[in-house]
């Protein structure tokens, strides 16, 4: 049996922040914070905040822009955070919204309906809730029949996702899958943290995931090589969880939200990634030549520069390994999807791909694709 990527599907916020507004804000921040902390920064006892700036994000990590669901209080130096409504439980949820949107463009992509589902998996790096589950709600909202479940594999749950679907189907028990992330991210940032206010924006991606025997769209990828692999590490981290009011005096404590040990991450996941691929290569006698794209997770243009470099052999170009980063920033799972849906058009039949994610966990996996 072969298993086919026949749909894909995009949500984009309306809502959009530049690094120059961003870094304005923070700023303001940075000066006030030192103001009021004058005396202390004299004596020693507080380190004074350093600046940021435009130049310094996009040499760092590639980002110049990001989408989110809410942007003026993210902007307010009295806030910082996003502010969401909460809905009362009778409507449709934020973060089940964007992934009905982004389902329907898969699915009408894919040339299939709603009847045609019999599995939502919702794969993310947070979820809005325990439960009910997002994808039964999605599943709910969409009138698919069948089942659904969430999880969540971090930068890596999108891919993981599609293995699942893909195991799904081999084994009889769904026959075409939808594998959504709607990745809210936004209020995961600590908009006051020089090193990582830049790094997030907030999207919905979509695959559809059927037998080959039962596609019809114009774009249909095989699977013809998969393999995910963990590694525990501390590395990349949140705690934010139900538990924290258990500890009330640091449930708001900055480990909360997303923290990293960015050189180390660097140090340790690029090899691990570069041999995941490879290997899968190698499996199915896949030269790098022979590699018509590379659809790579998109957190850090130097490193997506680093393990490209590192498969091919050389330094290729932005059509071989497209970069999408500097316009949505890191969406953690969803930013390799969003590669695979933007640029795709121009493959033709037994073009092959790889389609990469890593992160926190660590976690990787790799999948090759093989266009129809």
């Amino acid at each position: 049996m072969s298993v086919v990527i026949s749909g894909t599907g995009l949500f984009t916020p309306s809502e959009k922040i530049s690094n120059d507004e961003l870094v304005q804000c923070f700023n303001q921040y940075v000066e006030r914070f030192n103001a009021d902390n004058n005396a202390a920064i004299t004596e020693g006892t507080i380190d004074a905040l350093s600046y940021s700036s435009s130049e310094f994000i996009e040499k760092a990590s590639g980002i110049k822009s990001r989408y989110v669901m809410a942007k003026d209080d993210i902007l307010n130096i009295d806030i910082m955070h996003p502010t969401l409504i909460e809905r009362p439980n009778d409507e449709l949820s934020i973060q089940a919204e964007i992934g009905v949107a982004a389902a329907k463009q898969a699915l009408k992509a894919a040339n299939k309906t709603a009847a045609d589902i019999d599995l939502v998996i919702v794969a993310c790096a947070y979820t809005q809730r325990s439960y009910p589950a997002m994808a039964i709600e999605i599943q709910d909202a969409l009138g698919c029949n069948g089942w659904g479940f969430d999880m969540l594999v971090a930068c890596s749950a999108a891919t993981f996702g599609i293995i699942n679907a893909a195991n799904a189907i081999r084994s009889g028990t769904a026959k075409t899958v939808l594998v959504i992330n709607p990745e809210i991210l936004s209020p995961q940032i600590n908009y006051r943290d020089r090193d990582s206010h830049f790094i997030f924006g907030d999207v919905a991606t979509a695959v559809v995931i059927e037998d080959q025997s039962t596609a019809t769209s114009e774009h249909c990828f095989k699977i013809i090589a998969e393999q995910p692999i963990t590694q525990f590490s501390n590395n990349i981290r949140s705690n934010i969880g139900y538990m924290n009011n258990c500890h009330p005096e640091n449930a708001n404590a900055d480990d909360k939200y997303f923290i990293q040990q960015g050189r180390k991450v660097f140090k340790e996941v690029l090899p691990m990634v570069s041999e995941l691929i490879t290997s899968q290569m190698a499996k199915i006698d896949l030269a790098p030549d022979d590699v018509k794209r590379l659809y790579l997770h998109q957190a850090n243009i130097n490193m997506n520069g680093f393990i490209a470099k590192k498969v091919l052999g050389r330094i290729p170009s932005l059509i071989e390994a497209p970069i999408i980063l500097d316009e949505y920033a890191n969406t953690s799972s969803a930013g390799c999807i969003i590669a695979l849906h933007k640029h795709h058009d121009d493959l033709a039949s037994g073009d092959k791909m790889v389609l990469c994610s890593f992160g926190a966990g660590y976690s990787a996996c790799c999948l090759i694709l093989e266009h129809l």
